[in-house]
């Protein structure tokens, strides 16, 4: 028997920002701790250092992987440059 458990607004909500993510929020889910930065020095390229650290925390926040890049809320791109220590978030846009 099937059995539906979302309801069409979540299933298209479902692996996306609905806002921006809260202060706390930013704290909890984007902060990079030692461990992220040591896998993080593995990658080659401010673009691939980013979109890295995007997806990780975004898995860590929303469940799943984001789809489409340009999509991630602006605080949360500030959030990660500024741990990566990139001037913004451009690099992801070139």
């Amino acid at each position: 028997m099937p059995v539906q458990f979302f309801t069409a607004e979540q299933r298209a909500n479902y692996g996306c920002y609905l806002g921006e993510p809260t202060t706390i929020d930013l704290a909890r889910y984007f902060h990079l701790d030692d461990d992220d930065h040591q896998n993080i020095s593995e990658k080659r390229g401010e673009h691939n250092r980013l979109g890295f650290v995007l997806q990780l925390t975004t898995v860590r926040y929303l469940g799943s992987f984001l789809d489409v890049i340009s999509q991630a809320p602006a605080n949360v791109l500030t959030c990660l440059s500024r741990q990566l220590g990139l001037p913004d978030a451009s690099c992801l846009i070139e």
